[in-house]
């Protein structure tokens, strides 16, 4: 009999019941810790970019991609907390004469930040 293409390429099969199955694995990928953002674009990308998530999932990818826009939104929203709390004047010294101002600032910044990460690296 002769051989298919699949065990040509070194492919095998599993006999169950009358059906010969091919035994198909998904690359190994590197674990690489996963945070809130890539979490945020696993799932934006399971609900909007279908294609792209299966092509990444069955390539052995995707949590390269994950961890990687995990790092990258990461080092955005620090740098960007930083400007912005310079540029209003968010400080040390406001945050021990007035602490629940700088608290009210802090957060409005970080939610800001948070959007801005967000429509930049997550939601593209």
């Amino acid at each position: 009999m002769n051989k298919t293409i699949f065990e040509q390429m070194g492919g095998t099969y599993t006999v169950q019941g009358d059906y010969c199955l091919p035994d198909l694995t998904l690359p190994i990928e590197e674990e690489r810790p996963i945070g809130v953002w890539a979490q945020r674009r696993l799932r934006y990308l399971k609900q909007h970019h279908k294609i792209l998530y299966y092509n990444l999932l069955t390539s052995g990818k995707l949590q390269s991609h994950l961890a990687d826009v995990e790092e990258e939104a990461q080092t955005l929203f620090l740098r960007l907390l930083k400007q912005y709390a310079e540029r209003e004047g968010v400080t040390e010294q406001l945050k021990a004469e007035n602490p629940m101002k700088w608290v009210r600032m802090m957060n409005n910044i970080r939610e800001r930040v948070n959007e801005v990460v967000n429509a930049e690296m997550i939601f593209i």
